[in-house]
């Protein structure tokens, strides 16, 4: 079973933004039409399966009891893959085809999962209005529900794996119109993408469905035999809470390594306001330009800092040779080529991201050519987030005031972009960079 939470933008997001962004949503209201829709979806479907499907097997109380306290107890087991999270209850759910007759699915299922949610409600952790995104996402259980029915009143057989396996898809394609349903206007991405995020979580769920057939040809004639999951469920839970806590401590990191970005800017800003400024402009552009050509996460998040941090080296720099009125002669230029490699020396014993930063920060005024500074790269051998802050940079440069200049109108910036691509620029990143600026 699966649950997600909205991305805001359609752009690649790392598995830590994400789980930002689905915490941030949990903490919310839902909108009051969204959410009396969501309820009334959610319930009618599963009023389907109470009210309409037809009994073909008597309801054992001993059965109700376990498989609800078992699906409870595993519905409070929760592991976060990105915006998604997986609860592992497929192995409860796959037992419970064999206890009870297929029309209890849904209502099992849905009052289990409200049941999991009331320690989280007493607490004050979660808005009473998202029970509505729990009672739709049971409607996975109405595609086994259906299968099972039609396949009619067979004792548990190996022979009938294919029905088991149709069961399952059918479970899949109703978790994921619920989830569509539910998030598709606030997520922001395709169904191709929401599916690709989904598969880590459908894949747990394949994992663990054989332990559910292995569970549920015992529980079929002893309900009891259910309550051998429990075991499972224990190890699930530590699991559960040892990833979480390596999740929180990844946060954290990441928040003190942007702390630690922005303190620097601010010491820049601080010497020198131009260059502060600007640093955050470059920014700005760095990662419109990153997005729309799909950099990875990773790269996209070297990039960002990259350019908050490119001029970093200049805190060192004389600021008689910074605050110049009028262009350096040579032996002030060769100063102030050493910035990037000081920036990376002060980067790189920092070590992770900012580690991988500082190499790229060495390489921001490296040349397509080849003609650029300090290592003379050339093409494709320059870090493609350099590549990126060193065209966003100079846009930035040509179209803001300098203490020797006025700033270029946008149109001259432009053109010079456009003639210089090739030689200092790359030419897509440069084709990238106007695409952005123009719309």
């Amino acid at each position: 079973m699966t649950a997600v939470s909205p991305a805001a933008s359609g752009a690649p997001l790392d598995d830590e933004t994400l789980i930002e962004l689905g915490r941030a949503a949990a903490s919310r209201h839902l909108m009051r039409r969204h959410g009396v829709a969501l309820l009334t979806l959610g319930f009618g479907i599963v009023a389907v399966g109470a009210l309409l499907l037809p009994s073909h097997r008597t309801l054992s109380l001993e059965a109700l009891a376990t498989s609800i306290a078992c699906y409870t107890l595993a519905s409070r087991v929760q592991f976060e893959f990105g915006g998604v999270f997986a609860i592992p209850t497929q192995g409860v759910f796959v037992a419970m085809w064999f206890l009870l007759p297929p029309r209890m699915l849904p209502v099992v299922v849905c009052g289990s999962l409200l049941l999991a949610q009331l320690p989280d409600l007493v607490r004050g952790r979660m808005h009473f209005d998202r029970l509505a995104l729990f009672v739709l996402s049971s409607w996975f259980s109405v595609g086994p529900a259906v299968v099972l029915l039609l396949w009619g009143t067979h004792a548990p057989s190996w022979r009938s794996l294919p029905v088991y396996v149709g069961a399952m898809a059918a479970q899949f394609a109703l978790d994921f119109l619920s989830i569509l349903l539910s998030t598709g206007s606030a997520v922001g991405l395709s169904p191709a993408a929401q599916f690709r995020s989904l598969l880590p979580v459908y894949t747990v769920d394949v994992l663990l469905a054989p332990l559910g057939l292995l569970v549920g040809f015992a529980t079929y004639s002893h309900p009891w035999a259910l309550s051998l999951l429990l075991p499972v469920l224990l190890l699930f839970s530590t699991f559960a809470r040892e990833r979480q806590h390596r999740i929180d401590n990844a946060l954290e990191l990441s928040h003190a390594y942007r702390g630690t970005a922005m303190l620097l800017g601010d010491v820049i800003e601080a010497d020198d306001e131009y260059t502060g400024s600007h640093s955050r402009d470059v920014v700005e552009l760095v990662v419109s330009v990153a997005d729309r050509l799909a950099l990875p996460p990773r790269e996209r998040q070297q990039a960002e800092f990259a350019a908050l941090l490119h001029d970093v080296g200049k805190v060192k720099i004389p600021a008689a040779i910074i605050n110049k009125d009028g262009p350096l002669d040579d032996d002030e230029w060769a100063v102030m080529k050493t910035h990037t490699i000081v920036g990376e020396e002060m980067l790189g014993p920092i070590g992770g991201l900012l580690g991988d930063v500082g190499r790229i920060v060495r390489s921001c005024h490296e040349r397509w050519d080849g003609t650029g500074y300090p290592d003379r790269l050339a093409g494709e051998a320059i870090p493609l987030a350099a590549r990126i802050v060193c065209a966003c940079d100079a846009w930035s440069a040509m179209t803001t005031d300098r203490s020797y200049r006025k700033a270029r109108p946008a149109v001259e910036a432009a053109a010079e972009l456009r003639a210089s691509a090739g030689t200092h620029f790359d030419p897509a990143v440069v084709e990238t960079l106007l695409a952005v600026l123009e719309a």
